[in-house]
């Protein structure tokens, strides 16, 4: 009896228990759906006071960061981090699906800014058509290629067809491929040749882009041999497709920052660096970089068993680490004491698409005007003469057209990637002065984050001279809708190696915000103190509509 009476005691007391669970269960689901629906009515609400800001539905794929706010693409970052270890691989092969082909990890919870950045009208400004003479390289005519055919049957010289080229290297390790004058039967790279105009080197809404970054990504590498010239060490790696890249190593974590007591001069060289110099170059608008991706490689069969390189090959050991290590020969950190390791053999580079060779498209190197002494002790004549832009103004190219703005805008991109180390830049000889310069080495970006070298904005402030199209997208990148951070922070999540860990370190990333508003600082400073400040590339458009409706 007694038992009887205390097991219904237990189960009065469990049912008890389990009718209080149940109620908490759904107050708490009740109270789950409020949260949701207030923070969808402040996003509306938000959305409608914005009146002056397009809105565009959100998209389904956004970056691995969510764009939604600063805090939240923080702890999707400290998420990823502390997952990295246990799903590496998982992450690994889901980046490799996505690598380069413009694609985005799924964000439900925010709208793409990048996405909606690239549609704003400052990104589509209409152009003029395209003449022959503006395309860098050019398909020859049917007429062309029988004359250039006749001519090589003259002099004994076996070819199949200029316009029908056919490999007979299978043999070797190359891909047996067909090309004709159909854009359709070129590899990646050569399109992207092809399509290198006057203005720019690659046309953003080009679908070959994400051709191109995805064949650097995982196209097997057929050989390795280091690059002649340059301080520090760089590779030439070729493709069975019969395309190259230049590949960087990795040499530093994300997280290090440059040493204080260096000089500019004497900075690695970071893979990173290069990757984010494309992404931040396309956001800007330039378009003036070529495509630069990331990947893992094995230090063992990728460029060890495969190079050809003699110099090249004698530099291979084996680390007390048990990792295999080599070094090459250049003339800074290239020694057994700076030696470039995998983890034993695997390695993080970037690989940067070749321009055409310079017998077919020769390209002019020029000092720039504001280049830095490379010495300990000396100044350069701009560092002590601050009227030295006049100088520069009566001087041909900059005396006319728009070379000395096209300087200025490689002076703010090199001032928000702190990139120090501009010496000289390149352009195409066959487009004379009118055509763009090529923002090309930029290894040593993205050094600091903690300082900022006003310096490198001397062209800027000393000129008081800026492209109204460039200084119109600066002011959109400094909206809350477009945020440089979030933008960049977006675009980089498209790179493979964001699956190892970001590209950029979120202090970099908050560093790009602070710069761009001292840049737009100096650009009101000269306005202050000057009239024709703002060189007008938007003449034939409705620039104040621009400017009014960011």
């Amino acid at each position: 009896m007694v038992r009887r009476n205390l097991g219904q005691s237990t189960r009065s007391i469990y049912m008890g228990l389990a009718c209080i669970s149940l109620t908490l269960h759904i107050l708490m689901a009740f109270c789950c759906l409020l949260v949701l629906q207030s923070a969808c009515i402040l996003s509306t609400s938000s959305s409608s006071t914005s009146s002056s800001v397009p809105r565009i539905d959100p998209v389904s794929h956004a970056s691995s960061s969510s764009s939604a706010s600063s805090s939240s693409n923080k702890q999707q970052t400290n998420h990823q981090n502390g997952e990295r270890n246990i799903s590496l691989n998982e992450d690994a092969e889901k980046e490799k699906k996505l690598i380069g082909a413009g694609k985005m990890i799924a964000n439900e919870r925010g709208r793409s800014k990048l996405k909606e950045l690239f549609k704003h009208s400052l990104y589509n400004l209409p152009r003029s058509e395209l003449q022959q003479y503006d395309w860098l390289l050019k398909l020859k005519t049917d007429a062309e290629a029988e004359e250039t055919e006749s001519e090589e049957k003259a002099k004994g010289d076996p070819i199949t067809s200029s316009s029908d080229w056919q490999s007979t290297s299978e043999e070797e390790g190359y891909d047996k491929v067909t090309w004709t004058r159909e854009k359709e039967t070129h590899p990646p790279w050569l399109r992207f040749h092809l399509g290198i105009s006057r203005w720019e080197l690659y046309d953003r809404k080009d679908l070959n882009l994400a051709q191109l970054t995805h064949y650097l990504a995982t196209q097997r590498i057929l050989g390795a041999v280091q690059k002649k010239g340059g301080t520090q060490l760089k590779l030439l790696v070729s493709f069975p497709n019969y395309g190259q890249a230049l590949l960087k190593p990795m040499r530093q974590s994300r997280d290090a920052e440059t040493d204080v007591n260096l000089f500019y001069f004497s900075d690695f060289e970071r893979h990173n660096a290069e990757i984010a110099a494309f992404h931040l170059d396309r956001v800007m608008g330039f378009n003036r970089i070529p495509p630069v991706v990331g990947r893992l490689i094995n230090v063992t069969t990728d460029i060890r068993e495969t190079t050809t390189d003699e110099r090249l090959s004698r530099t291979f050991f084996t680390s007390p680490a048990g990792n295999v290590c080599f070094y090459g020969q250049c003339e800074y950190y290239c020694s057994t004491e700076h030696p470039v390791c995998g983890r034993p053999d695997v390695l993080e580079v970037s690989l940067a698409t070749m321009l055409p060779d310079l017998s077919l498209a020769p390209r002019r190197s020029w000092r720039s005007p504001w280049r830095r002494s490379y010495s300990r002790t000396k100044l350069a004549q701009w560092e002590k003469d601050p009227a030295y832009c006049d100088t520069v103004k009566t001087t041909p190219p900059y005396n006319c057209g728009t070379r000395l703005v096209d300087l200025i805008d490689m002076a703010v991109l090199d001032f928000l990637m702190s990139n120090m180390d501009r010496h000289h830049y390149e352009t195409f000889e066959d487009f004379g002065n009118e055509t763009f310069l090529l923002h090309l080495d930029n290894g040593r970006a993205f050094g600091r984050h903690s300082q900022d070298e006003p310096s490198i904005l001397a062209p800027l402030a000393q000129c008081c001279r800026i492209r109204r199209s460039t200084l119109l997208r600066l002011r959109l990148l400094s909206h809350p809708d477009f945020r440089l951070s979030d933008v960049m922070r977006e675009s980089l999540a498209q790179d493979p190696l964001t699956a190892m860990a970001p590209l950029l370190s979120e202090p970099h990333l908050s560093a790009l915000d602070r710069r761009l508003e001292t840049i737009l600082g100096v650009v009101q400073t000269c306005q202050d103190r000057n009239e024709d400040v703002v060189y007008n590339d938007l003449d034939q458009y409705d620039y104040q509509q621009l400017e009014d409706n960011p």
